[in-house]
């Protein structure tokens, strides 16, 4: 049953915006005085390339978070959910703490992103509530062993499925946080934690070149990391994981960042999709058969013409996506093509990797490179300042060992 709604309220600029991330967030910005109308649960974009940091306590979380009334601000924000669309009528209708609202449109984004499945007794990290939960989760398993040593084996083992971006600088920048941590605790000074990365593929980082993939492997080695590929979690228990090749490990914590898929709001409203549950549209990001409807970021399928195929899931391609489509719905229409500048990703202790325009860079200078990025991609001076002060933080005074 569509929800019934008082009155159509239209869409500021004729333009309505569902999700408020990546995508989302840069369409509106970028359609500028012509406004939009944006319909998110929260009233902020998160930065999520930096939620390791903030996790680890590298950046305040607050600072990875942008707020989007200022980001946007000819844009009027509607804190909800779309729970249906009448693409006939092109009306949506929102549900929300302060009632129901039925929202008509002209040009309809659907900018909803990804979701990670998760299961019980794993910990996500895909919000900011994520990062100082786990964080927290990290500090109390110390104290407990702390407080029982017969308990440190498994209550120091940090098991991450996954180890793509997310998890292999999730795991580092952790146990960086751990090891400061641990100086404090002298009934621990000859316990090693276990740090465990699992991925189902045969190597990790699997969106960077196999030499710099090899790189980081033999830099988390070093700092006593297992790495183990080919395999998969095949069960997570209350206090232990099986492995697909019959290993049991057991542990207090797993990291779970694998598991993307499109977000299942797609299927609710009533869209196309194909096989894997995403928004199939062409090059000018128009949902085929719905008139003034498009689709960009993690939950659409989009091809992009410069590689000849659909985008992966990542935010420099969204942001990209974001910042064309903007310009076709101002009239300035062209198809959707963009090539990357490159990867990186950042391994604790000044180590990192990248390719920035076929230059593979590795060591301190690649997380360089990759602190860099993530500092120009920030908008705003005063965010890129934030986040510059808590490095600088960082590097001249240890981490707080706390949990709060």
């Amino acid at each position: 049953m569509t929800p019934s709604s008082p009155a159509i309220r239209p869409a500021r600029g004729g333009t309505l915006v569902l999700g408020g991330g990546f995508a989302g967030a840069y369409v509106a910005r970028g359609l500028g005085a012509r406004g939009a109308t944006i319909v998110n649960p929260a009233n902020f974009m998160l930065y999520t390339p930096l939620l390791p940091e903030a996790a680890a306590g590298s950046i305040e979380p607050r600072h990875v978070t942008v707020p989007l009334r200022t980001m946007c601000p000819h844009a009027d924000l509607l804190l909800g959910s779309a729970v249906a669309l009448d693409t006939d009528a092109k009306v949506a209708h929102v549900s929300s703490e302060a009632g129901s609202f039925a929202v008509g449109y002209e040009r309809l984004v659907i900018a909803l992103g990804a979701v990670t499945h998760t299961p019980e007794h794993a910990l996500p990290l895909k919000t900011v509530s994520d990062a100082i939960r786990l964080r927290n989760h990290v500090m109390r398993q110390i104290e407990l062993a702390d407080a029982d040593p017969s308990q440190a084996e498994r209550r120091l083992t940090f098991v991450f499925a996954g180890a793509g971006f997310a998890g292999v600088e999730t795991l580092a920048e952790l146990q960086d946080l751990a090891e400061g941590a641990l100086r404090h605790h002298p009934r621990l000074k000859d316990v090693r934690p276990r740090w465990i990365a699992v991925d189902s593929s045969s190597r990790i980082l699997g969106q960077v070149p196999e030499s710099l993939a090899r790189f980081a492997a033999r830099t988390l080695a070093r700092r006593g990391v297992e790495v183990i590929t080919g395999t998969a979690l095949s069960a997570v228990q209350p206090r232990a994981v099986l492995l697909s090749d019959g290993r049991r490990i057991e542990t207090e914590t797993v990291v779970w960042t694998v598991g993307v898929a499109a977000n299942p709001a797609a299927a609710r409203l009533g869209l196309p999709l194909d096989e894997r549950g995403r928004v199939p549209v062409d090059e000018l990001f128009r949902v085929d058969g719905l008139d003034g409807v498009f689709a960009l970021g993690d939950i659409a399928a989009v091809p992009n013409a410069a590689t000849g195929a659909v985008d992966p899931p990542t935010c420099q391609h969204a942001l990209r996506q974001a910042k064309r489509l903007s310009k076709n719905l101002r009239g300035r229409i062209k198809p959707y093509a963009f090539k990357s500048l490159g990867s990186m990703a950042t391994l604790g202790r000044r180590h990192g990797i990248a390719v920035v325009f076929g230059v593979r860079l590795r060591g301190v200078l690649g997380w360089g490179v990759a602190r860099g990025y993530h500092l120009a991609a920030l908008p705003f001076t005063s965010r890129r300042l934030r986040v510059m002060a808590d490095w600088t933080h960082a590097a001249v005074f240890r981490r707080d060992p706390v949990a709060t």
